[in-house]
């Protein structure tokens, strides 16, 4: 179960980048808000995996 929370994590750190450079493109200050917040999110529970790897 945690390699598949680990990728669900890393896509939604992907997406939030994606999310980010459609937003700077087209000048969407909400939509780059947006994209950091799911790259932060992401970040944020991938640091939690890593804490629950350590301590199995």
């Amino acid at each position: 179960m945690s390699g598949m929370d680990k990728m669900k994590n890393k896509a939604q750190e992907v997406s939030g980048q994606g999310k980010e450079k459609v937003g700077e493109a087209t000048g969407d200050r909400d939509l780059q808000a947006e994209g950091k917040n799911d790259q932060a999110a992401g970040s944020l529970k991938q640091a939690g995996e890593k804490v629950k790897d350590v301590f199995k």
